[in-house]
């Protein structure tokens, strides 16, 4: 079985809690099924979950470099230079990240409000990226944004490799195979 979920913002990517917060359990009916990879609690979007182990490994293992496409908004403008220097692959404190693949893109038409809504300074301009990840390190959005000077307000996972949330609204499932 492999489900798709659309994880909402402050969901922890796992099925208990002893902390009494939001779980995937809260969301995913599908008893058995594991997720392949991870979200941060902070982060929204696509999380695949199965109950075959090798999908799971294929679908999450660095190795098989699936690709991962985050959409992303950022804190300032991002200059030419900044938008190469993650094209290139930026250092990190645990090393060199692979290049990526990252655009400037409008504001997405498919977005939908996020809860709690990420905090708006008239002063302080923000921006979208679309990223692409063909790696899995921690956290690794986000600090390759602040690496070059753009802090990430919100983070969605848009697809992994062919899935993607095609429509699928925050805590929705959708039954892929």
């Amino acid at each position: 079985m492999l489900v798709a979920l659309n994880k909402p913002f402050g969901v922890l990517c796992q099925f208990t809690d002893d902390a009494g917060r939001r779980t995937l359990a809260d969301f995913v009916p599908q008893k058995g099924v594991y997720a392949a990879g991870r979200l941060d609690q902070d982060s929204e979007g696509l999380l695949l979950l199965t109950d075959d182990g090798r999908l799971q490994h294929r679908l999450a293992d660095p190795k098989h470099k699936q690709p991962k496409t985050y959409v992303v908004q950022v804190e300032g403008t991002p200059s030419a230079e900044a938008l190469d220097r993650l094209r290139r692959g930026v250092l990190l404190k645990d090393g060199p990240t692979l290049p990526a693949g990252v655009e400037a893109i409008d504001e997405p038409e498919w977005l939908w409000p996020r809860d709690p809504p990420v905090r708006f300074r008239k002063t302080v301009p923000d921006a979208w990226l679309r990223i692409v990840l063909r790696e899995g390190r921690n956290r690794q959005v986000r600090r390759m944004t602040a690496a070059v000077g753009l802090p990430t307000l919100r983070l969605i996972r848009e697809a992994v490799g062919d899935y993607r949330l095609d429509g699928l609204g925050p805590g929705e499932v959708r039954i892929i195979a």
